[in-house]
């Protein structure tokens, strides 16, 4: 799969609650949700992103409390992945489970700057600045995952399967 989009750059240690305040929390809807994805961390910013942007950050992100809701504002945001030196363990899992693509990278995240247009080819495992035509690696992800991610989630993957297997859900 290719996924192709505009940085936007954000620091390390970006948590949860950053993602989408616990204010917003009484609802588990997307679109809701995707209204306030970093509201207080730059509260134009769901109005600024396109679809198919993509986030680069730094250390640990997704950090904080373990809430679902993290990834799936960022998603219903409109967000194609994420991109970060590492993730916390629950957001990254969070992340498969609703089918966002995130990816590690210790060098794009220090080497891109805001605006710029970068293609994730997930077999390959590289990310090219299309702005400056470098050529990162990025932690190819097993099989399993990718087909998880494509198919949107763990939920709709593990629906596939039992039609697949002919076993009435």
């Amino acid at each position: 799969m290719i996924i192709k989009g505009k940085v936007w750059k954000f620091r390390d240690n970006i948590d949860t609650d950053v993602i989408i305040p616990a204010r917003y929390l009484n609802t588990s809807d997307p679109t809701e949700l995707a209204l306030h994805c970093m509201e207080d961390y730059d509260p134009q910013f769901t109005k600024k992103i396109s679809r198919g942007d993509i986030i680069v950050a730094g250390k640990n992100f997704g950090c904080g409390s373990s809430r679902e809701h993290a990834p799936i504002a960022l998603k219903a945001a409109g967000l194609s992945c994420i991109i970060a030196k590492s993730f916390a363990r629950i957001f990254f899992r969070n992340a498969i489970n609703i089918g966002l693509p995130i990816f590690e990278s210790e060098e794009i995240t220090d080497q891109c700057t805001e605006g710029e247009l970068l293609e994730i080819d997930t077999v390959k495992g590289t990310i090219k600045n299309l702005s400056t035509n470098k050529v990162y690696r990025t932690n190819l992800l097993p099989e399993f995952i990718q087909k998880v991610i494509s198919v949107g989630g763990l939920k709709e993957y593990v629906k596939e399967e039992l039609k697949r297997r002919e076993i009435d859900v």
